[in-house]
């Protein structure tokens, strides 16, 4: 069975110029009129009788032929550019393809694993496959910047022992017509699908980072301690940033209602109410020694810990032994 790809391609991918459009013209089609093809042709300068010749070499135009598109095939699009996504690749663009130089061979079998997934998760046709090279059947790209149904088909290889990448579009199809593929086309829709490869390594390694990191602040050890005044408070060894990104839901789940955040200040306004029996039990910790009140919880930045300290609706702070029941039902919620 044959399948087609349909890619809405997102801001991300490519961006293009809407100026030049009107409401009928494609924005890959200047808007503007023609009438330069209609210019005459250059002719030899005769000069008057009794003119005195003069010749400047400073506007001549060279005697050769230029090669390229002139008037409704032009593509006035902005030329693509592979997007840096991954820390420490480069690339290098050809007449055939985009080829990707991984840092290390780790990185290139990521990026083939995402290629994988992208061709799995999307119904991607496969003419051929082994272990380092796929043949895509065609691919059907949806974009508002041409006027024909444009369809294209790829190999796409690996190299273990250089970690290069490449995607090379072979063959070009438009409104269901086999045609050759102008080299800007193949430059443009190579680029185009190793931009998606590249937006789907970002995204996935992404959520495997936000993954770790709120892995990582579960196991938050919170104890008691003083700061340097002597006085007493409570200490999470977490960065200050981890910690106020984290503390709001935190406390939400053990009954306190967030009404101000002031991130320079350091400083979380609550207002708390007790949860039922229940929940202390499901959470495995003794209820804290807060009465149904305003709080104001002081967060403060110690490198990579954070101390906490609660004062009360007059401004107050709580007295150790309300700090020595806060600090274990605040490590056990964030283990939750």
């Amino acid at each position: 069975m044959n399948y087609k790809y349909r890619l809405a391609l997102a801001a991300v991918v490519v961006t293009t110029i809407t100026a030049c459009s009107s409401g009928t013209d494609s924005r890959r089609q200047a808007a503007q009129d023609f009438n330069y093809l209609n210019t005459p042709s250059l002719e030899s300068w005769t000069l008057p009788a009794g003119a005195q010749p003069f010749s400047n070499t400073n506007y001549a135009i060279p005697q050769q032929v230029y090669k390229g598109e002139v008037g409704t095939k032009v593509d006035i699009r902005p030329p693509l550019q592979v997007l840096e996504l991954i820390p420490g690749v480069t690339s290098a663009i050809d007449q055939q393809g985009v080829t990707l130089f991984m840092p290390s061979s780790n990185d290139l079998m990521k990026i083939w694993r995402v290629t994988q997934k992208l061709i799995t998760d999307n119904n991607v046709g496969i003419i051929k496959q082994s272990a380092d090279r796929i043949d895509t059947d065609w691919v059907s790209w949806t974009n508002d910047d041409e006027d024909t149904k444009i369809s294209s088909r790829y190999t796409i290889e690996k190299t273990p022992n250089i970690n290069s990448y490449r995607i090379t579009l072979t063959d070009w199809r438009e409104n269901g017509d086999v045609k050759p593929v102008s080299t800007d086309n193949k430059r443009r829709y190579s680029i185009l699908m190793t931009n998606l490869v590249m937006s789907k390594y970002d995204n996935m390694a992404r959520e495997q980072a936000r993954l770790a990191a709120a892995e990582q602040l579960k196991n938050i050890p919170v104890v008691m301690g003083t700061d340097r005044s002597g006085l007493p408070i409570i200490i999470a060894r977490a960065s200050y940033e981890d910690m106020w990104e984290r503390l709001p839901a935190m406390l939400q789940q053990l009954g306190f209602t967030i009404e101000d955040r002031n991130r320079s200040q350091g400083l979380i306004e609550v207002k708390y109410r007790q949860p039922d029996d229940a929940f202390w039990t499901q959470l495995g910790t003794k209820p804290m020694n807060l009465t149904n009140d305003k709080y104001r919880i002081l967060v403060g930045d110690l490198g990579n810990r954070t101390s906490l300290n609660i004062t009360d609706n007059e401004g107050k702070p709580v007295t150790v032994s309300v700090l020595d029941s806060i600090a274990p039902v605040f490590g056990a919620a964030f283990a939750k």
